[in-house]
């Protein structure tokens, strides 16, 4: 049996078209799950063992067939722990974000062009390695915000990734970046090591119940690359507690737009620019 404290997952693993992937990751997304490997002809998702249960298995068939009309053909399958650095490294390759972003892997050849900033992320079982659109689309929307002297939070903070690129991009305050995975978290901090990228505070923390103690810190710019039901409920508080700070947004796929405008329309922010990729959209807002 599986001992306490021990990376033990499910894997599950989808029988969909590689066209489907990114609806899939985001719709199992709201149910909590978010590290994913895409294969030609599967889509397989993990999440730790200890919370694959009877509820959790009719909640998912539920939201499955609400969403996308059925319940596709899957397995799960008990995959017990092992050195999943080791399986990432194995599969990644160097992504190019733009012309001037370059996020690689260890031991990576290859040449950046003059000018670019690179970006070293080992990933664990962690999501944010730059591989999935709604991470391009959050680095990509900050090629483009002037970052320096904001205090900054990351919530959801993956492998550091934002918090890491932010740094890079010439942001010059502290940065909080939290996650409630202990994994995503460990790795952060090794990300951060290896990008000297200093001053950023790793914490775990969940993104709802601490929310409010440290927002009451003061915060000139959040990052937010989560889901759209966890942006649902915390948005209102950020709106609260930091009421003049604008929010980077994503996680949210284009078929949740017409929900999001009126969410911001209601909390009295304006979308000052969203873009999009695939099925996912970016938004960065600023309070009205």
């Amino acid at each position: 049996m599986p001992q306490p404290g021990t990376h033990h997952f499910i894997e599950l693993a989808f029988q969909i078209a590689p066209d489907l992937h990114d609806l899939y990751i985001g719709l199992l997304a709201t149910q909590g799950i978010d590290s994913f490997l895409e294969e030609d002809l599967q889509l397989l998702a993990y999440l730790p063992e200890t919370e694959w249960n009877e509820e959790k298995k009719q909640s998912l068939h539920t939201m499955l067939q609400e969403r996308v009309g059925t319940l596709p053909l899957y397995t799960a399958t008990f995959i017990a722990d092992r050195n999943w650095n080791a399986d990432w490294e194995a599969t990644l390759q160097p992504i190019e974000i733009s012309d001037r972003l370059l996020i690689i892997q260890k031991s990576s050849e290859i040449t950046p062009k003059p000018g670019q900033i690179v970006i070293e992320i080992n990933p664990k079982m962690s999501f944010g390695t730059g591989y999935h659109a709604t991470t391009r689309l959050m680095l990509r929307q900050m090629e483009h915000l002037d970052l320096k002297d904001k205090k900054m939070m990351d919530i959801g903070t993956g492998t550091g990734v934002l918090a890491i690129a932010a740094r890079k991009l010439g942001n010059n305050r502290p940065i909080l970046a939290f996650d409630n995975n202990s994994w995503a978290a460990e790795n952060a901090i090794e990300n951060i090591a290896e990008n000297h990228a200093d001053d950023i505070k790793v914490e775990l923390l969940d993104a709802e119940e601490d929310l409010v103690v440290n927002l009451k810190e003061g915060y000139d710019l959040i990052l937010a690359n989560i889901n759209k039901n966890v942006i649902d409920r915390i948005l209102p508080v950020i709106r609260k507690y930091a009421p003049g700070a604008p929010v980077l947004l994503s996680g949210i796929l284009v078929y949740d737009e017409p929900w999001l405008k009126k969410l911001l329309k209601r909390l009295g922010y304006t979308a000052e620019q969203t873009i999009y990729e695939d099925e996912w959209l970016s938004s960065f807002i600023k309070p009205v």
